[in-house]
């Protein structure tokens, strides 16, 4: 692993456990209070952090076991500990979002007295939580379905504590008690959709499908058209975990066939395709050579 990748998991770690302290610290506290207010608003915020401490304590666990040296074992290493890390937390986010489009439909049905002052209070206090963990994780979002789902989680509660703020001041105002549900709602709302795509994204590296973005039919036209390549087939290509590309390829190739590993090597780089296997048969034998490329 290069140094770069080193420094990134270093920092990344760092950051999710700064955001698991602040967020478990302040967990309990809004979960007493949203059996206490009544509020469904503040319940949906409460059990997206109580997703929030799981799912940052298992990304940091992932973490961990993710930099774990590659071993007879595991000859790739275990980086794809964090892409399962991300599954399990975008499958309990999706889940408890699912939960509270239904708690608030019923409460629609039969709805129920909110108390707005502890409401308020918890809800601000779960703002400034938030808004601090978002900071923390949101450099490493961009490249790891891991920290992605945990920023996400983070993400979710912090809309859901605007949510829950902008509920207990019109519930005052107005003593309109179904605004409480149907924030709590929209809440849910903003999460699926998001969380489904994580959890997509996810299930396509654990399933070793072609790495999103990544068009094959243009890959394999490009190799193809490399001189000397007359036939290109068995072409694979997956992600080991987040943004880390593996291909194979079978390339038919005359008897002589200089230039076509630097060719498909400066291809394969366009393609942020980091570790390359080439299987090189020649046109004229039943015999093949396999060469292997680390662009």
């Amino acid at each position: 692993m290069s140094e770069s990748h080193n420094h990134g998991r270093q920092a990344n770690a760092r950051q999710l456990t700064a955001a698991l302290a602040l967020t478990g610290s302040f967990l309990v506290v809004e979960v007493i209070y949203a059996f206490i207010s009544g509020s469904l608003a503040l319940l949906s915020d409460a059990g997206h952090m109580l997703t929030d401490v799981m799912a940052l304590a298992l990304s940091l666990l992932a973490l961990r076991i993710g930099a774990r040296a590659a071993d007879r074992k595991r000859t790739f290493g275990y980086r794809r500990a964090e892409v399962l890390a991300a599954a399990v937390n975008a499958g309990a986010l999706f889940a408890i979002g699912l939960y509270i489009l239904v708690e608030a439909y019923r409460r629609l049905q039969e709805p129920v007295d909110v108390q707005t002052t502890p409401m308020l209070i918890v809800a601000v206090l779960g703002l400034i939580v938030n808004i601090i963990s978002a900071r923390l994780l949101v450099r490493g979002s961009g490249d790891s379905l891991n920290m992605k789902s945990a920023y996400l989680e983070v993400m979710g509660d912090l809309l859901g504590s605007v949510a829950v703020i902008v509920g207990a001041l019109s519930i005052r105002l107005t003593g309109w008690t179904w605004l409480d549900p149907v924030l709590g709602a929209l809440i849910g709302l903003w999460v699926l959709p998001r969380t489904w795509a994580l959890l997509r994204a996810s299930v396509n590296v654990l399933l070793e499908g072609v790495p999103e973005g990544l068009d094959l039919d243009a890959l394999r036209s490009e190799i193809a058209g490399v001189p000397g390549v007359t036939e290109v087939h068995d072409l694979h290509v997956w992600s080991v975990t987040t943004g880390e590309h593996n291909l194979t390829v079978h390339l038919v190739v005359p008897t002589s066939r200089m230039g076509v590993q630097d060719a498909v090597e400066l291809i394969a780089e366009r393609y942020s395709i980091e570790h390359v296997t080439l299987q090189l048969e020649e046109a004229n034998r039943h015999g093949a050579h396999a060469a292997h490329l680390h662009p």
